[in-house]
């Protein structure tokens, strides 16, 4: 029971909050789907979940119930905004899922503050029930289960409980597998955006493509006039004019520093300066601090 690293959308096309493509053209980068997406499946449930806990265990006029559900609701929201927002940026994809890790541990913090304040054992990974719990995520169908209410049937043994200690527990289970699941996802959106670059990076590449396949040539920079065409000048290599990609500089002086660096390296060695700027071409622009 895992997303798969590359697997952000859970859905074919993103194209849309059910995954469904209707009749709008397919983009440059997919977005959407997030509703069969296993992390946010998970976080429905444990918003859902802390929702009904708060309203019957925590004093509705203490700040820790609106906290705890204000956090679950963020674990949730931020992944479905996350996905949506990939069509045109994965740095915000990527940090919206990162904020809704960031909210989960928060919420994880709650649940595990109300046993230990109440002297009330925390289940270990290993304990039969929680063993229990990760089965029925092991036994889910993300792909036929996209309503909410039979995610929460599934788990109803323990959520409908009448003791409060149960419930926190099994929703610390799903805390803990829907952290999982979100820092798969986030290590596969950190590959795809080291291996594909962003947005900007993939339209340049596109634009370059699409003119080589139509043997259309620009050799006069003056042509180059809006603003999609002067950041397809840039982000074209030099030397040999395929797509630069962004590189750190490794030693030196200049450690830590970035330049664009050819995509064809070491059959290439053209660089560009990160401002854009020209000038910085050359095998030993890269290497040099």
């Amino acid at each position: 029971m895992s997303d798969k690293p590359t697997d952000r959308s859970g859905g074919p096309d993103r194209s849309d909050g059910s995954g469904r493509t209707g009749n709008r053209p397919r983009r440059l980068r997919p977005s959407g789907g997030y509703r069969e997406l296993r992390s946010f499946q998970v976080a429905t449930v444990i918003y859902d979940a802390t929702v009904s806990f708060c309203d019957r265990f925590v004093d509705k006029r203490s700040r820790t119930h609106d906290q705890m559900v204000q956090a679950a609701r963020s674990g949730r929201q931020n992944i479905a905004e996350g996905s949506r927002a990939a069509a045109t940026s994965s740095q915000t994809e990527l940090r919206l899922v990162n904020v809704a890790r960031a909210s989960l541990d928060e919420l994880l913090l709650d649940y595990e503050d109300y046993l230990r304040q109440r002297s009330k054992r925390q289940w270990d990974k290993n304990d039969p029930e929680a063993r229990e719990v990760r089965a029925v995520g092991a036994r889910t169908d993300r792909t036929e289960q996209t309503d909410p209410t039979d995610h929460w049937k599934a788990y109803s043994r323990w959520l409908d409980a009448t003791d409060p200690v149960v419930v926190a527990n099994a929703v610390l289970c799903l805390i803990h597998q829907a952290n999982y699941l979100l820092d798969q996802q986030i290590a596969g959106l950190e590959r795809d955006f080291i291996h594909e670059g962003g947005y900007s990076e993939q339209l340049a590449a596109s634009r370059l493509e699409e003119r080589r396949r139509q043997g259309v040539e620009r050799t006069d920079p003056s042509e180059l006039t809006d603003r999609s065409d002067r950041l397809e000048k840039q982000l074209a290599c030099p030397l040999c004019g395929k797509l630069l990609v962004l590189r750190t500089v490794r030693k030196g002086g200049r450690a830590g520093s970035q330049f664009w660096g050819c995509s064809g390296y070491p059959e290439c060695k053209g660089t560009r300066k990160l401002d854009g700027s020209d000038g910085s071409v050359g095998s030993d622009r890269s290497r040099k601090p």
